[in-house]
């Protein structure tokens, strides 16, 4: 919220309060440079300072007036005191301006004086800590009657304040420390001293909650120059004279004495280590409730009481202060000067090492760095110590500077680091109230490639946090004009940015201006492989949100233009693919697929850049668009051979495939010749007497003697456990004649071999097994699926046993004839029974 505007609603909410600060500040020269609003806060001697809120009028910059009525030094009732408090707060503002330091209180303007006021301007002032402690106290005074007073009239005095319970002082601030807020107060001071010590060689001598202002940023600033001594240059350990307090001079005149070094008031002289004292004074009154362990009620008798008690007070208090505060706070609250540390050797202790206020000192003097400097602690050192950082000091003190840096463009970039990072931790009320006006700034100035690209990558966070109505008005405007930049990175950043914030995007904006955009900076940079897999993602991010036709129209051929062989951009291309052939809304045809898609895809089915995962995602999508093309097509080819008159297609499949309407071509085994088995003189005997009359005729065996079969029924009839097998018959010869001398099986000048089919021996009888497979020998093949065909054949001819021919390993003439055997087995039988 601009200055201006915030003091305006104060002004009209509060008519009364500002019409009071208008007649305080009438007459001042300073009322046409400023602003001036409430009064927030008061300081100084008495706290004779009221501070008010105001702005500067030239360019709206915030800051506060203070401002002295010299009416109140007219109280006093004696002469040339009011003219003598008016120049020691005039000369005491001079002494600000003169010194210049990040912990010393900067003046904006200087002192100015009329009648009836002085007024001078400064940088933003929250409060005093005089102001907060005593908010402090009387919170202590409500919950507690402890007091630290000691002495008889002191702790009766301090006493019956309690018990009264004094009600809060109208400038006290209800605020509550933070240990890192205190840590880091407790350095400013130090810094603050050692700079007056060994810069400006000068003793402060007034070090008190009265004069230590607090900003509106939270940084503590000395200021209370009142009472400044001048060193010697040339020996800063040596004591100069100073008066002590008295009670002839009145107190608005005079150091507070509750935080004055005790060799100031008993010897008269102070030194640079009488400033430490005071310090310390201060660091125990902080840990004390606000109350400060001396509390002398400007008596200087009991201040000499209380002094005597201050090492017991001390060692009480140590508890309550950090471990590591302790031991230097008790040095400095020594009352031997000797054993007090200076400034600068307090810097180096261990309380104060730490990152995160490292960080915050430099971020206090960042102004003082070159362009660099500045840089690389936004980007790196401020981004790893907030983490550690209070969110209450996030707001209180770094916001504020990363503000005050928005206009620097050369910073910009890097300053937008920290700001992300503001942006997405912030609530969304602490966005709208602390954040949205500066970032309607960023939006709507010229920035550097690296600060655009920054914004457009954190866009997304932005939107999250942005009221609807500002991402319309503001942010969407710079997103497109984002990709009309003549760099590549500020474009590519817009491709990301719509693929980030695409929800946010109306689908009319997103047909008429992102893609559009998209297309145009993929043909511009279509060899780049980051733009690509990033237009890639953007494709695949708003194809939800945009029409059939358009993707059909404008996406495929943007596919189709890829050539890069990346991995990542080939797996994205991919599962865009898969995108559009799963969803049928976007009507993928097999026919697309087969002629725009499947040639794009298979050559990458041999890319070496794939690994084994993006290689089986690949082969799985492309066996689900062939398989869909399959299906497809064959219906298709179904439907179309039904549509076809024939009457074929009127007998059914078993009709089609049945044996009966085989035709087997003839068997012929090559190089193969049989010969026919000469019969033995008993069965030729049998042929002769097979009319029926005889032993051996046909009631013998039971069957007539023309039955073809008449032979085996025979044998089988007078001998039922007789195996056929055990009839060895009279094999005929199997001539294989050799393709060559040297093939398998060939034997030279012995004409065609022979070999016996089985070999089972007589000691191995089992039934028969007739195998007419073809002997394995020289060039003639064995092809299994002739067998069937040759035993068909050939059991026909065993059974019809008309000039069968029957198989045998054995050499022609080697076995016997059947009635031969017939009739020893019927010898033997006989002779058994005989």
């Amino acid at each position: 919220m601009p200055a201006g505007t915030m003091f305006a609603k104060f002004k009209s909410t509060n008519v009364a309060a500002a019409t009071a600060t208008q007649s305080v500040a009438d007459g001042n020269p300073i009322t046409q440079y400023f602003e001036i609003g409430k009064p927030v806060a008061c300081a100084g001697p008495e706290l004779v300072w009221r501070i008010h809120d105001a702005y500067r009028k030239s360019d709206n910059k915030e800051c506060s007036v203070f401002i002295f009525e010299k009416k109140i030094a007219e109280k006093l009732h004696k002469p040339r005191r009011k003219e003598t408090i008016t120049e020691l707060l005039k000369s005491s503002v001079k002494t600000l301006e003169r010194f210049r330091h990040p912990r010393i209180l900067q003046i904006y303007h200087t002192v100015e004086e009329s009648a009836d006021t002085l007024a001078f301007a400064s940088e933003p002032i929250f409060a005093s800590l005089s102001n907060v402690l005593a908010f402090h106290e009387s919170k202590t005074y409500e919950t507690t009657n402890v007091t630290p007073a000691a002495g008889g009239a002191a702790a009766a005095q301090a006493q019956a304040a309690a018990n009264t319970l004094p009600q809060r002082p109208a400038h006290a601030k209800e605020y509550s420390f933070l240990d890192m807020e205190l840590k880091y107060g407790f350095l400013q001071l130090t810094e603050a001293l050692a700079y007056l010590h060994y810069s400006g060689h000068v003793i402060h001598r007034n070090v008190c909650p009265s004069s230590i202002l607090i900003t509106k940023r939270g940084i503590w600033k000395l200021a209370g120059m009142e009472y400044v001594e001048r060193m010697n240059e040339n020996d800063l350990n040596s004591s100069i004279p100073c008066p002590p307090w008295s009670n002839r001079v009145s107190k608005m005149a005079q150091p507070n004495l509750d935080f004055m070094a005790p060799e100031t008031q008993s010897t008269s002289k102070c030194s640079l280590l009488s400033d430490m004292f005071s310090l310390g004074m201060v660091i125990c009154a902080v840990f004390n409730n606000g109350r400060p362990l001396i509390q002398a009620g400007n008596s200087t008798s009991n201040y000499a009481k209380q002094m005597e008690s201050l090492d017991d007070m001390v060692h009480k208090l140590m508890p309550r202060l950090p471990i590591a505060l302790q031991e230097a706070t008790s040095r400095m609250a020594s009352r031997d000067a000797t054993a007090r540390p200076t400034a600068q050797l307090l810097q180096l202790i261990k309380y104060f090492i730490d990152t995160p206020i490292n960080a915050l000192k430099f971020l206090d003097v960042v102004n003082m760095k070159d362009t660099q400097q500045k840089s690389q602690f936004y980007k790196t050192t401020l981004i790893e110590a907030m983490p550690l950082i209070p969110r209450k000091l996030w707001w209180q003190n770094i916001w504020p500077m990363l503000k005050s840096e928005i206009n620097n463009n050369e910073v910009l970039a890097a300053v937008l680091q920290p700001v992300m990072l503001f942006v997405q931790e912030a609530t969304h009320t602490e966005y709208d109230n602390l954040m949205s006006a500066t970032m309607k700034i960023i939006y709507n100035t010229p920035k550097s490639i690296q600060a655009s690209v920054t914004i457009l990558e954190n866009l997304h966070l932005i939107i999250e946090k942005t009221k609807p109505e500002d991402v319309t008005t503001d942010i969407m405007p710079m997103l497109f004009y984002s990709f009309d930049g003549s760099t590549i990175q500020v474009q590519s950043a817009a491709v990301v940015a719509v693929a980030n914030v695409f929800d946010s995007i109306d689908e009319l904006s997103i047909r008429r201006m992102v893609l559009p955009k998209v297309k145009m900076v993929f043909e511009k940079n279509i060899t780049d492989p980051k733009i690509v897999q990033n237009v890639l993602m953007c494709i695949e991010r708003v194809m939800d949100r945009m029409e059939r036709a358009q993707v059909m129209d404008e996406v495929l051929p943007l596919l189709a233009n890829i050539r890069i062989p990346d991995p990542d951009i080939i797996m994205r291309t991919v599962r865009i693919y898969h995108k559009l052939f799963v969803d049928k809304t976007y009507g993928l045809t097999v026919e697309t697929m087969a002629t725009n898609v499947l040639p794009l895809l298979i050559p990458h089915t041999v890319n070496p850049a794939l690994n084994f995962e993006h290689y089986c995602y690949l082969l799985e999508v492309l066996q689900q668009m062939l398989e869909a093309i399959d299906r497809q097509q064959r219906n298709k080819l179904k439907l179309d051979n039904l549509s076809m008159a024939s009457p074929e297609r009127h007998r059914t499949l078993r009709h089609q495939f049945s044996t009966d309407n085989m035709n087997a071509p003839p068997f012929n085994i090559p190089n193969l010749r049989i010969d026919q088995r000469k019969t033995s003189s008993a069965e030729d005997m049998a042929r002769k007497n097979s009319g029926g009359s005889g032993m051996l005729g046909g009631w013998w065996f039971g069957c007539s003697p023309s039955s073809p079969d008449s032979n085996f029924l025979r044998v089988g009839n007078v001998f039922p456990n007789r195996r056929l097998s055990d009839n060895t018959l009279m094999t005929p010869k199997i001539r294989i004649a050799p393709s060559c001398a040297s093939s398998p099986g060939g034997t030279p000048g012995s004409g065609l071999p022979t070999r016996r089919h089985s070999s089972i021996g007589p000691q191995e009888r089992r039934g028969s097994t007739i195998n007419l497979s073809p002997p394995t020998g020289g060039s003639m093949p064995n092809t299994s699926s002739s067998v069937p065909f040759l035993l068909s054949s050939s059991m026909q001819s065993i059974r019809s046993r008309r000039q069968s021919t029957v198989l045998s390993s054995g050499p022609l003439g080697s076995g016997s004839g059947l009635l031969q055997q017939l009739g020893s087995g019927m010898y033997q039988l006989f002779s058994g029974r005989n």
